[in-house]
């Protein structure tokens, strides 16, 4: 990997729900001169992936239930957005006063279920959340596949998000989504520069594009949310991001 790059896709417009998400980044690449090879990696932010699939929710229509209130009143947030939060979500693993973090349905643990409201547009006084996409891995799926059905490539695609870290100030990006190229790439049975045989290396490669693509993308004005990843050289494979969801079993923090 030493000739590792990752390069910021610009030209990316403003998404809107039903958008033909892997023709804008196709065209936005040929704007900017930019080609794909096969082995590259599009890092691709949550949050476009979400509005081109109109998952976007008008606070206004949403009903908050009994428990939703109640939650509401613990934490000090919005009834609508705690019941759109549970609605997301398995279970609560922790809250408290401004903080509430739950088991979402598609198996991490996140503040908020994911939802937000930063870089959504709002109209008027009606406020507007962003819900994750219903299944990240087929999107990433349904995107990889797009591209190579009209450029003839194979890519790999890795949706990130920003999360929080037990026992860690500050949020990274992770894959929640992942098409094309391992999750996890199992390094156990490999020698050491020593020669000791690994035991436990599991390297979590698609979370680790996730947070390199991270500093390109930003989490503010910076306007960039696709990245391109060239020269990671891994090996082959078809992962997933529930490959990366410690299971139950083995959560010695639950």
């Amino acid at each position: 990997m030493n000739n590792l790059t990752l390069t910021a896709v610009p030209h990316i417009p403003h998404v809107q729900p039903g958008d033909d998400l892997a023709g804008l980044i196709l065209h936005a690449l040929a704007q900017a001169n930019m080609t794909l090879a096969n082995g590259d990696v599009l890092a691709i932010a949550q949050k476009i992936v979400s509005k081109a699939e109109g998952r976007l929710v008008r606070l206004a229509n949403v009903q908050p239930s009994e428990r939703a209130i109640e939650v509401a009143e613990a934490t000090d947030k919005d009834p609508r957005v705690v019941e759109l939060i549970l609605q997301e979500s398995e279970e609560i693993s922790r809250m408290r006063r401004g903080v509430l973090i739950v088991r979402h349905r598609l198996g991490f643990t996140s503040a908020n279920a994911g939802i937000d409201r930063s870089n959504v547009a709002q109209s008027g006084d009606e406020e507007t959340v962003l819900l994750l996409p219903v299944d990240p891995d087929e999107s990433a799926a349904r995107l990889r596949d797009e591209i190579a059905a009209r450029l003839g490539v194979q890519v790999g695609v890795v949706i990130t998000d920003s999360h929080g870290r037990p026992f860690r100030m500050g949020t990274v990006g992770v894959a929640i989504g992942v098409a094309g190229i391992p999750a996890l790439w199992d390094r156990r049975g490999e020698a050491d520069l020593y020669g000791y045989e690994l035991q436990h290396t599991d390297i979590g490669v698609a979370d680790e594009i996730a947070a390199a693509a991270g500093m390109l993308m930003g989490q503010a004005a910076e306007g960039t949310p696709v990245v391109l990843v060239r020269g990671l050289n891994l090996p082959s494979g078809n992962g997933q991001a529930t490959d990366l969801v410690r299971p139950k079993e083995m959560d010695l923090y639950r």
